[in-house]
């Protein structure tokens, strides 16, 4: 199985952070900040419910644009061997 290297950049690992300090932030947005951030200097991957979590925040219309954010970067984290 593949590994994807990538890791949450620091503007990413901000707003995720941000984001977890937030006491109004949704349950989904904290999920995918926490994510987010557990894939900051790591090498962790995506777990598959995450990933699918993630696909349904970006083809939403009533997320923000911060949480989007969040939700694309778990997906560009996410094992690219399982989508195939």
């Amino acid at each position: 199985m593949s590994k994807n290297t990538k890791q949450s950049s620091p503007k990413v690992a901000t707003l995720a952070s941000e984001t977890l300090r937030d006491p109004n932030a949704s349950a989904i947005a904290r999920r995918l900040a926490a994510s987010a951030l557990a894939q900051t200097h790591s090498t962790k991957q995506t777990s598959a419910e995450m990933e699918v979590i993630a696909g349904k925040v970006l083809q939403s219309d009533k997320y923000s644009d911060e949480t989007k954010t969040l939700a694309a970067s778990v997906v560009a984290q996410s094992n690219k061997a399982r989508g195939n």
